[in-house]
């Protein structure tokens, strides 16, 4: 079989690069170890007619427009901001800890004048911050790193937080006022009409052929293309040679529960200090469905499984080097993706990587005229998405309980 350019994984990284090196004239034939496109951002309709992520919660967030308004020539969109509470004791307080987590965690009554000086009093002072337990204390001191963040992380990761890079601890802030969402980036929304809709938007294109459930190692000697774009494990593509770079894995138990209306009040609730999953996400509040039913999902990190997060520790990015210096040395060869960068990217960041990754290709293909890739304003709908006829309400959903209150 001869293409112009193979595309490993059907995620973020490789169809954008499908797109793009399509849309200015190359054949292109995408692969997936999955039967389906998307990568672990692909959604699917449940037997109950929920909108759910079988591979976790995906939430669309950014504050490069750019990649939102290439994204918005393939969906429109509907806003949502992220909101997470964590348990802690017989309390769910939100997290990132802002104002309100404090004064609920400890009965205070502290502003955003007074907030600082708490924190100062707390804190553990760093002068040099090489791990993710350094973050933590060094910000807001020991109490609080127990109650939100050791436990979390030592199930999320298997490890403890002083074994993990600083980056890991960095991703969550501490604020100092009374912001609760998840995210504060300048654009968040959630497609439309899910993930899936989007992602075939991106890859219906006459120079683009999709084939799922090929597994690129046991047919890369039968497929002559003029280059490969891999976004998977880059040690598996140099056959381990080096030996296997750590990632981290998750199962995941999705449950539908008939006539429960709303389960909890906000989309993901974290279980730092109880209970064997770290969090439990509630899809209605992504999708904004209203159905009779909810579908939740919990997740439990583990280390066998689907390779889902590089694991943030010197030795492996020591490894990881290693790796890329041959990834240099590969010209058959781009390697894109969280996976193949050894990288722990936002679905943006994985965007943007990649559209950066096809003008390379393009160049290498000897292209000269790289257009730059097209952009859409955003088309932002304010509206509630309905499930199938037979299981809607014909009201909005009742208030919402807290997580185990039935």
């Amino acid at each position: 079989m001869r293409v112009d350019v193979l595309v490993v994984g059907a995620g973020f990284s490789g169809s954008v690069v499908a797109e793009r090196l399509a849309s200015h004239g190359r054949k292109v034939l995408i692969i997936d170890k999955r039967p389906h496109i998307g990568g672990n951002a692909y959604d699917k309709t449940d037997e109950q007619g929920i909108l759910i992520h079988p591979y976790g919660p995906h939430i669309f967030h950014t504050n490069g427009m750019r990649i939102a308004r290439y994204l918005s020539q393939f969906t429109e969109w509907r806003p949502y901001e992220h909101r997470v509470r964590a348990k802690v004791a017989d309390r769910f307080v939100p997290i990132p800890i802002n104002i309100e987590t404090v004064n609920q965690v400890y009965g205070l009554s502290l502003t955003e004048q007074t907030i600082g000086a708490f924190f100062e009093s707390v804190r553990e002072p760093r002068e040099v911050i090489r791990t993710s337990e350094d973050v933590v204390l060094n910000a807001v001191g020991r109490d609080l790193y127990e109650k939100f963040f050791r436990g979390y992380t030592r199930k999320q990761w298997g490890l403890d937080p002083s074994e993990l890079a600083a980056s890991v601890a960095a991703r969550i802030p501490v604020r100092t006022n009374h912001d609760d969402r998840y995210f504060t980036d300048a654009f968040q929304h959630m497609p439309l009409d899910g993930y899936t809709a989007m992602f075939q938007r991106m890859l219906d294109h006459r120079n683009i052929r999709f084939e799922g459930g090929v597994d690129f190692f046991a047919m890369r000697q039968q497929i002559r293309a003029s280059h490969i774009v891999y976004t998977g494990p880059i040690d598996a593509y140099f056959d381990f040679c080096f030996g296997r770079l750590p990632y981290r894995s998750i199962q995941f138990e999705h449950e539908y529960l008939p006539d429960k209306g709303q389960y909890q009040e906000v989309g993901t609730v974290n279980y730092p200090n109880d209970q064997a999953f770290t969090r439990i996400t509630e899809f209605r509040h992504l999708t904004g469905q209203w159905h009779r039913g909810t579908s939740i999902v919990r997740e439990y990190p583990c280390d066998e499984g689907d390779p889902y997060y590089p694991v943030p520790r010197p030795e492996n990015e020591a490894l990881f080097k290693r790796y890329e210096a041959l990834a240099r040395d590969a010209t058959e060869a781009t390697f894109v993706g969280r996976l193949a960068q050894y990288r722990y990217y936002n679905m943006d960041q994985c965007v943007g990587a990649a559209l950066k990754a096809a003008e390379n290709v393009l160049a290498r293909l000897g292209l000269d005229d790289v257009r730059p890739a097209h952009e859409s304003t955003p088309r932002v709908r304010v509206t509630h998405v309905a499930a199938p006829d037979h299981a809607r309400h014909d009201t909005p959903p009742p208030p919402a309980v807290r997580p185990g209150i039935a």
